[in-house]
């Protein structure tokens, strides 16, 4: 299976409305070409428009792969940058697009402006109310089923406790069950109901090299520290930059209350492109969808990856939907394939046996 562009998905519909502004008229870009794009997106719009001095930040991994393959700058900006013009694509989570929009208002330059564009279905207006809020008089225009809203600020304008107040949210928080986790996130409030299950039926003699694949903010990882006392050390791979520290922190607590010493790491990675180590088992609560789409090639590429990971004897465990079809990869990946229970519509699956 070729696993290679999974994720690059076309990007929706609110990155072409983004740069209507310009086409009409209404903005100019910055004469120094220096424009921060937060959770920006590659496109063909975006390539035409482009310029040496832009900066591109994109915590999804496959996202910065696919920007940087476009040619665009990809980073993180510093503490103090200060910038003429901040592009934002804002998320659905609330609390997360508001840190968003926090960040943009702190990264401009004086005379500077914020411009963001939304998805009519995905609180485009809610969006646009916030960004005022923040920032003062908004202008707007609709394109593409989706809200273009824009704010120019003067030092007065800004909202300083409003802006503190919404930086703070995307700091890790506690969620309850001694977790921590941050908006946007996958199931960021709660243990999802297929990881708990997965969690529930992990065989205590799981031993040796253990892998997480698509690990989040670490749950699964905690468990595993938690119920396999034979695991010698543990790596969890995930794509989303934002549940890095979550996981960090949610691990070392969970080694603390077991009173273990484990090696541990946390990957930034696409675990579609391959693991390039070896494990004794790997477990995995696969994702499954980007945005509101189902996309079992997800599930299938982690399947492979695992696969091509584990020993010999190695062991994986999952979890997935009860409708999707992942059988047919785990037979030609593996020799042994058992469904160990179904449950409130999920499978837990466990294979072994790698085919040489």
């Amino acid at each position: 299976m070729t696993v290679s562009g999974v994720f690059a998905a076309a990007p929706d519909a609110a990155l072409a409305a983004l740069f209507v502004p310009f086409e009409s008229g209404e903005l100019r870009l910055p004469q120094d070409g220096r424009v921060l794009f937060l959770r920006a997106r590659a496109g063909v719009r975006l390539r035409e428009m482009m310029q040496p001095g832009w900066l591109c930040e994109q915590s999804f991994l496959p996202f910065a792969d696919e920007l940087a393959r476009n040619g665009l700058r990809v980073g993180e900006v510093g503490e103090g940058e200060r910038w003429p013009l901040v592009l934002v694509l804002p998320p659905r989570q609330r609390d997360e697009a508001r840190a968003l929009f926090a960040r943009a208002v702190r990264h401009l330059a004086p005379g500077g402006s914020v411009l963001a564009a939304m998805p009519n279905t995905e609180g485009a207006k809610s969006g646009e109310a916030d960004l005022a809020r923040l920032a003062g008089a908004v202008q707007h225009l609709s394109k593409h089923k989706c809200r273009v809203f824009w704010a120019t600020p003067s030092a007065g304008d800004i909202d300083q406790a409003l802006l503190d107040e919404w930086l703070a949210l995307d700091a890790p928080r506690p969620i309850g069950d001694g977790l921590v986790s941050r908006p946007g996130l996958f199931a960021w409030d709660r243990i999802d109901r297929a990881s708990a299950l997965l969690a529930r039926h992990l065989p205590a003699d799981l031993e040796g090299r253990v892998a997480d694949l698509g690990a989040g903010y670490g749950y699964l990882s905690t468990e595993l520290v938690a119920r396999c006392r034979g695991i010698t050390s543990l790596d969890l791979y995930e794509a989303e930059a934002r549940a890095l520290e979550p996981a960090r922190i949610n691990l070392a607590e969970a080694l603390r209350r077991q009173e273990r010493e484990l090696p541990v790491a946390v990957h930034w990675h696409d675990v579609t492109r391959g693991l390039g180590q070896r494990y004794d088992a790997i477990v995995s609560n696969p994702p499954f969808h980007q945005g509101r789409a189902d996309l079992p090639e997800l599930g299938r590429a982690f399947i492979v990856s695992a696969a091509e990971a584990l020993t010999p004897q190695g062991r994986l465990l999952l979890v997935a939907n009860r409708h999707l079809p992942y059988e047919a990869v785990l037979a030609s990946r593996f020799n042994e394939v058992r469904t160990q229970v179904v449950q409130d519509g999920f499978k837990v699956i466990e294979a072994t046996g790698v085919r040489g």
